[in-house]
C-alpha cells in the first residue's frame, strides 16, 4: 500500500471519528434532524469520506473498500443535491454502513502495519 493510500485512509478514518464525536453518546434521529449545524457538518465529513475513496480508488482500483462506489457517489449527491439531500436516508447510513466502513479503514490500515 502507497503512503499516499495511506493518507487517504487516515483521512477516512479521521472523518469517521469525527462523525461519531458530532453525535456523541445519546444518537437519536430527532437530534441530528433538528440540529442544522451537526447536519452541515457530518454532511463535509461524507464529503471528505467520499473524495479521499475517490483518490485511493484512482491509484488502486482494487483497495478492498466495501460499496466504494456508493460512497464516492453519496459525495457527489451531497455536494451537487445539496438542496435535496434526505436526512433520513443519511441517518440510515450513519446507523447501518458508517460502523461496518470504520472496521474495514482500521482493518486496511492495522494489516499494513503488521
Amino acid at each position: 500500500m502507497t503512503d499516499e493510500i495511506k493518507k487517504y485512509l487516515h483521512d477516512i478514518r479521521a472523518s469517521i471519528s469525527a462523525i461519531n464525536d458530532y453525535l456523541g453518546n445519546d444518537r437519536n434521529f430527532f437530534n441530528f434532524q433538528n440540529n442544522r449545524m451537526m447536519k452541515k457538518a457530518i454532511e463535509r465529513e461524507f464529503e471528505i469520506i467520499g473524495e479521499a475513496v475517490n483518490k485511493a480508488l484512482k491509484i488502486d482500483k482494487n483497495i478492498s473498500i466495501t460499496s466504494s462506489r456508493k460512497i464516492v457517489d453519496l459525495r457527489n449527491y451531497l455536494a451537487h443535491a445539496y438542496d435535496t439531500v434526505d436526512y433520513s436516508t443519511l441517518w440510515a447510513i450513519i446507523s447501518k454502513h458508517l460502523p461496518k466502513l470504520e472496521i474495514e479503514i482500521n482493518n486496511l490500515l492495522n494489516a499494513e502495519n503488521e
